[in-house]
């Protein structure tokens, strides 16, 4: 009757292993590292940096735990705090002669001391939030104004496209903030220009007046337009600051929006703030301008003349000096779209990008008129350029549609395109609060909620074994498993653990407890009604089970309405919350039954069970049986 088949008990064997081995790393610490990642978007680290990395610590008398390239990045693990500065120190004078120009960013960051093997099966601790870690914490205001202006400057030039295409003679056309005016001489023309910019743009509300002898059309965005114009202004500088502050390496930041023109940023683990914020205000923008290839500017590149007047000196991707005017045919506000692909012809890797109506009419003229020379593609960061291709102009390119393509690897021209597209803030942000959490503090608030649940977990264990006897014991073996299997699914999912989490860790033990309480007086009642111990202990799992369901999916529903509409650590909570309620169903009904059936299921003549007091409802009995 109570006897588990064995493939239950297989399957308890292995919950159990799997939760002491993903549980295991949150136990080992962290120690301090270094981490070394790109400073340019065009130079990219590969395996093969790892070696470096480690033979110039080894030359500057250091030597790391080891050293791995991760990712996009390479990473030192190092004993102490003390060489982790040192190493610091070294790999910035090696890596970067020119501070003024870093190629490379050497940050200090925290690995996990986990064996090896452990990192082998992917058994990585939980992310710790800011409020455990310590780190920045950034609230960035987003000036929508400046972004309704910049889409307002666009149409303007798609206005100007437009009536020229279908040879409408306007008398000028100007912006005035986020609308833009167009002035006509004659009504028939302005009735024509009426219905093909309604037609054609149909995110603009048009408005006629007459100004003395001018008839004047201005044109606004619809309110509709406007809104959807803030919001993808909001969305495409979240997904920069992503992937801006992914070169600093931290672990899970989070980078969300608060209100309608707010973003927080918050970055676990970063002490030095200004190097997060030289990561955020970063720039990526693109300028096409045409190659000089007169005499004097080939005797410039090989070093034995000055640049000419109106041009500028560049280097290529491998190191070639070139030289470009200075004039600007063509910037990245013109870029509507960069995508990675390959070539149609070669079938190298390539980008492909997408212009507006003004870039296209440009590109098209320029290609026109310069057959045969070469056109620079120059991505700026930080102020500093760099020529990303240079190719022969074969034809006129029409369209609106423009490939970049020759010595590029498909990653790099997947990062490329990336970078083009999501590379610039779509809307100036400023930085209205900023605060830093030290590490101490980070500490202190692991300590106080390791102890809140350890004290927590005690106090629940002393009360059970206490009234419940070996049933209580049980229960308390059952709790114990239900923490261990939250912990380990937590890690799996690489979650990031806040305050309000371990928060969530306590209540879930409060909570799984009161299962077996269920369960044990189910048992007791069966007693009382003089079924015999092996009846009264199947009886009781059997009848409280619904009841212990019913309470669960109550409490669940409420958890998943916090994961669905709460946010920051209102989400962060329900996500342990829920997860605790599966784990303590799990945990109180299946693991602790196995521990009973294991005990009490091969007796077969039990003649009473370790459950505390059970007391007669006969008051002439008025005695206590101890069964």
């Amino acid at each position: 009757m109570n006897r588990y088949p064995l493939w239950k008990y297989a399957i308890l064997a292995i919950a159990l292993l799997v939760g002491l081995v993903y549980t295991a790393p949150n136990f080992f610490g962290e120690a301090p590292a270094v981490q070394v990642s790109s400073a340019k978007a065009t130079l990219k680290l590969d395996s093969a940096f790892a070696p470096r990395v480690q033979q110039l610590l080894e030359e500057a008398g250091l030597k790391p735990d080891f050293v791995q390239f991760d990712g996009n990045s390479v990473k030192a693990r190092l004993p102490e705090t003390d060489a982790q500065i040192k190493a610091k120190d070294a790999l910035s004078k090696a890596l970067n002669p020119d501070p003024a120009n870093p190629s490379y960013i050497v940050a200090l960051n925290l690995l996990s001391r986990s064996p090896g093997w452990l990192t082998a099966l992917h058994a990585l601790p939980m992310y710790l939030g800011l409020d455990l870690r310590g780190g920045v914490h950034f609230l960035m205001q987003v000036d929508m104004k400046a972004a309704l202006t910049k889409k307002a400057e666009s149409l303007t030039g798609d206005v100007r496209t437009l009536l020229r295409d279908k040879n409408i003679r306007h008398a000028g056309i100007s912006r005035d903030g986020d609308s833009l005016e167009v002035r006509f001489r004659e009504r028939d023309t302005l009735t024509a220009a009426v219905a093909l910019l309604s037609d054609q743009l149909p995110d603009l509300q048009w408005a006629e007046s007459v100004d003395g002898g001018e008839l004047k059309l201005r044109g606004t965005l619809k309110p509709a337009a406007a809104r959807l114009v803030q919001e993808q202004a909001l969305k495409q500088n979240i997904t920069t600051l992503h992937n801006r502050v992914n070169e600093l390496g931290v672990a899970e930041p989070v980078i969300q929006q608060q209100g309608l023109d707010r973003v927080v940023v918050q970055l676990p683990g970063v002490q030095d703030t200004a190097k997060a914020k030289d990561i955020i205000g970063r720039t990526a923008t693109l300028e096409v301008r045409m190659v000089n290839e007169s005499a004097e500017a080939r005797e410039a590149e090989r070093g034995g003349a000055a640049v000419p007047f109106g041009s500028e000196r560049y280097l290529e991707r491998n190191g070639a000096p070139i030289i470009v005017y200075r004039q600007v045919v063509l910037t990245g506000d013109n870029l509507t779209d960069a995508q990675a692909g390959f070539d149609g012809q070669t079938q190298e890797p390539a980008v492909h990008l997408t212009l507006d109506a003004k870039g296209s009419r440009i590109f098209r003229d320029v290609t026109r008129e310069n057959i045969g020379k070469r056109m620079a593609i120059l991505l700026f960061e930080k102020g500093k350029g760099e020529v990303v291709t240079a190719p022969v102009i074969r034809s006129e390119i029409g369209g609106g549609r423009v490939q970049i393509s020759g010595r590029m690897t498909t990653a790099e021209a997947a990062d490329t395109a990336l970078l083009l597209r999501a590379g610039s803030l779509a809307a100036p942000m400023e930085i209205i609060e900023e605060r830093t959490v030290g590490p101490s503090l980070g500490a202190d608030n692991i300590d106080k909620g390791f102890n809140s649940v350890l004290y927590g977990l005690i106090a629940i264990a002393v009360f059970m074994c206490a009234y419940y006897g070996l049933f209580g014991v049980i229960s308390t073996l059952a709790l114990g498993f239900n923490l261990l299997m939250l912990v380990a699914i937590l890690s799996m999912l690489q979650a990031t653990l806040t305050l309000p989490g371990i928060a969530a860790i306590a209540l879930t033990l409060g909570m799984a407890i009161d299962a077996n309480v269920l369960i044990n007086e189910r048992v007791r009642e069966e007693l009382r009604g003089g079924a015999p111990p092996q009846l009264a202990i199947h009886n009781g799992y059997e009848r409280a089970f619904a009841t212990i369901l019913d309470s669960n999916i109550t409490t669940l529903i409420a958890g998943v309405a916090l994961l669905a509409f709460g946010s920051g650590p209102v989400r962060g909570f329900a996500v342990v919350h829920c997860l605790g309620i599966l784990t303590s169903m799990f945990s109180a009904v299946m693991f602790s039954r196995g521990l009973v059936n294991l005990w009490y299921g091969r007796q077969k003549r039990l003649k009473s069970v370790s459950i505390g007091q059970i007391w007669k409802p006969d008051a002439a009995a008025n005695t206590a049986i101890k069964a």
